[in-house]
């Protein structure tokens, strides 16, 4: 039997760079689900499939899928064991959007009271924010290879071999912006490698420190050293990754003696 119309509702909408068919993995497997909303949450993804939310505390909310239809909507009733709304009284639905810059997801929490509603909009803005999260986490999963090859191909003496190196890890049209660089796309990067080779012989780039990343921007530090070990500069790099886990663009941030390396 399905739901009547409820009065209340409580939305949130999120950009996510991530592809519809990545985003929607976390509602057909339980494994990603639980990645979402914690150990134990569980969701069989048919139409009167089982849906478990286990929330930190001990907490429990259950429910059904109503609705589910890839990659583009899972509808799903809610309600908690113990708590302000009984198991099966209020309405979920999720919608997936394509967009530019990834998938844009919004979440409709339909309920019967207004004071339950306004209990749950804080909630939602933040369990959002952890499904994005979590998202991005998977996406990015690459992300300390991605960057520390993204520094290789600035120290290989082969532009072929850097081309090749780059074309994996990031978009065609990647952008790189420092002190000394304003480029677009592999193409306009390579040139520059091969001049920054030629007039600081020698200089290798390095990451240092572990890869600080949150939902498809990470920050990685770096030094430059010369052929003897000593250091000619450090800076960080702010990489942003795509919908598809490459690397959109990178701006280099100096701390100290530009102009020894990019």
């Amino acid at each position: 039997m399905m739901m009547p119309a409820l009065p209340f509702h409580v939305d949130r909408e999120v950009t996510i760079r991530a592809t519809p068919e990545i985003v929607f993995r976390f509602f057909t497997d339980s494994e990603y689900w639980a990645r979402w909303w914690g150990p134990g949450s569980v969701i069989d993804p048919r139409p009167g499939g089982r849906v478990l939310i286990r929330y930190p505390g001990g907490v429990e909310a259950t429910g059904e899928v109503v609705e589910l239809s890839a990659p583009e909507i899972i509808v799903f009733t809610y309600g908690y064991t113990s708590g302000p709304i009984a198991p099966g009284a209020s309405r979920v639905t999720i919608r997936v959007d394509p967009i530019k810059d990834g998938t844009r997801v919004s979440l409709t929490h339909e309920v019967a009271d207004v004071a339950v509603r306004d209990e749950h909009v804080q909630g939602w803005r933040y369990q959002m924010a952890v499904f994005s999260v979590a998202v991005a986490n998977l996406v990015n999963a690459g992300a300390d290879a991605a960057v520390d090859a993204w520094f290789q191909a600035w120290s290989d003496p082969d532009t072929s071999a850097s081309e090749r190196t780059l074309t994996e890890v990031a978009a065609p049209t990647v952008t790189f912006r420092d002190q000394f660089s304003n480029l677009t796309g592999i193409s306009d990067l390579l040139p520059h490698l091969a001049a920054s080779r030629k007039f600081m012989p020698g200089i290798s780039l390095k990451r240092i420190g572990d890869v600080r990343h949150c939902q498809g921007t990470a920050l990685a530090d770096w030094v430059a050293v010369a052929t003897d070990g000593a250091e000619r500069s450090r800076g960080t790099n702010v990489f942003v990754f795509g919908p598809t886990g490459k690397i959109e663009s990178v701006t280099g941030v100096w701390a100290r003696h530009p102009g020894a390396a990019g």
